[in-house]
């Protein structure tokens, strides 16, 4: 069984770390809203030199720990052609706080100028084995090229916040090199699955 998170004042959290994809996997297509009402697709990171795709949600601790290195991350790599998003593929009926309403909300609050998308049927999260929030996929020239954490930091373990396992991705990648494939998983808040839609690969490691 995954362990309860101890202490942070969340109901009903439970820890679960990434599947890690095997690297090389192409990127799914999708097309999910925004909070901007708009539509956001696969097809117009088209162009990027690299697409990073992050599974979060508004609620959970381990995402709020690095709510601003996400928009850092945006804000640093957006110019060089590195694509964003960011998607919650939460229950919101059981977990009304993840609604898109509540989306809108944070990503104002918490200043973040990529798409914040919404996938309600959780295809998307199925389709990536994404497990956790946060949970980071780095894809260049359409495939995978590094899954899993942002960096070693977690809420309460005194490790600064500094996102280096996903920056030294992106920048070998910018650099036309293959980023090392010894990575290390994410650690977070379990997706909130839907009744009956739990997804066949989580495992009960935690």
């Amino acid at each position: 069984m995954a362990r309860s998170i101890i202490g942070l004042g969340v109901r009903n959290m439970a820890a679960q770390s990434s599947q890690m994809l095997p690297l090389e996997t192409p990127v799914p297509e999708f097309s999910l809203p925004s909070t901007d009402g708009s539509l956001v697709s696969s097809a117009d990171f088209a162009g990027t030199r690299a697409l990073l795709i992050v599974f979060v949600c508004n609620h959970c601790p381990y995402v709020i720990h690095v709510r601003h290195d996400l928009e850092k991350l945006y804000e640093d790599y957006s110019p060089l052609g590195v694509g964003m998003v960011a998607i919650n593929s939460n229950d919101i009926d059981e977990y009304p706080e993840d609604s898109p309403a509540n989306m809108r909300e944070r990503a104002e609050e918490w200043g973040w100028r990529f798409p914040y998308l919404f996938d309600e049927d959780q295809s998307v999260a199925k389709a990536l084995t994404a497990a956790c929030t946060p949970d980071a996929f780095l894809f260049a020239n359409g495939l995978l090229a590094y899954r899993g954490q942002l960096d070693s930091s977690r809420p309460n373990n005194g490790v600064p916040v500094s996102g280096a396992d996903i920056r030294r991705a992106i920048e070998a990648v910018l650099a036309g090199d293959v980023p090392d494939p010894e990575q290390h998983p994410s650690l977070g808040c379990s997706i909130k699955w839907k009744p009956g839609n739990d997804p066949l690969y989580l495992t009960d490691d935690l």
